[in-house]
């Protein structure tokens, strides 16, 4: 059973119960492709409709300010994987359930408020409609997460991973978002081999419920779908990058580094999920700006 864990972050990894050998096959990109999709659905409502967007990042979007950014993001991430990691090992359940019950709920909101107000900010006392259908989506959401089976969460999921992606690719800067890519498949490295993450894998992700899902012989986090998504929507919503030509390009390298992390993990056994593909879409989506004809 190919497994991919971890809480909220990257790793492809393989059960040690399973006593069959894993085949990587193209199907097992489905997920991928799906919170992609998603992604683009909501990157292309921003394209189209005026809304606001607040930067998310502490510091300036200058070269020291944008590696302050990335180190501030790999830290914070750091800091979350461990502290799952330890509530875990000592097997505090309810707080391990408040935490990401909180973490989700919040991003549902959220999520749920930015597009909306994209949506509907033309019609007559928006506003209220926001908070209303915000409200209702949230509640379906954390219904499908913590009281529904495996299919509506794994759904649920994928949707997730697309929208939080595309959120977070609009509201990072440029150099900043490009930083905190590389730097995070770079982490990811040393977290699964090294740090909290692996020892995530180890400790069980039956108790982050939407942090992760399955698919077929599978499992994976949802901090792949977030990362691959970001990445999509830099090349997307920049302008330096010149828009369409460079998402497919991206989402092309996102989906060969995919496959070929699946196809390493035939041999290995466990792999890091984010250096190969984040890597192959980054240089494939800034190669593909240099086209001159474009969309």
């Amino acid at each position: 059973m190919l497994r991919t864990s971890r809480s909220g972050y990257q790793q492809f990894g393989e059960d040690a119960l399973s006593d069959d050998k894993f085949d990587a096959k193209p199907v097992y990109l489905v997920p991928i492709l799906a919170s992609l999709m998603v992604g683009l659905g909501c990157a292309y409502l921003l394209l189209t409709r005026s809304v606001p967007i607040y930067p998310v990042t502490p510091f300036p979007d200058t070269p020291s300010g944008s590696l302050s950014n990335a180190i501030y993001f790999v830290v914070i991430i750091a800091i979350s994987a461990t502290i799952f990691y330890l509530l875990l090992k000592w097997k505090s359940r309810k707080m391990i359930a408040f935490l990401t019950g909180f973490a989700l709920t919040a991003a549902s909101m959220l999520l749920s408020i930015f597009y909306l107000s994209a949506l509907f900010s033309s019609v007559p006392n928006w506003e209220l409609i926001v908070v209303v259908l915000s409200i209702i989506i949230t509640v379906l959401f954390d219904i499908a997460i913590f009281r529904l089976g495996n299919k509506a969460r794994n759904i649920v999921v994928v949707a997730l991973g697309g929208a939080l992606g595309v959120f977070l690719g609009a509201s990072i800067p440029l150099l900043s978002a490009v930083l905190i890519l590389a730097f995070l498949a770079v982490y990811d490295v040393v977290a699964v081999y090294k740090g909290p993450v692996g020892k995530i894998a180890n400790a069980g992700l039956d108790q982050l419920k939407g942090l992760s899902f399955a698919f077929k012989d599978i499992q994976m986090g949802l901090g792949d779908l977030v990362f691959y998504s970001m990445l999509s929507a830099v090349m997307l919503l920049n302008e330096d990058f010149g828009g369409w030509i460079p998402y497919f390009g991206s989402v092309l390298g996102i989906l060969i580094g995919s496959f070929v992390t699946l196809r390493i993990l035939e041999k290995k056994g466990v792999f890091p999920g984010l250096p190969i593909p984040i890597f192959l879409g980054l240089a494939f989506g800034i190669l593909w700006s240099l086209v001159p004809i474009y969309f």
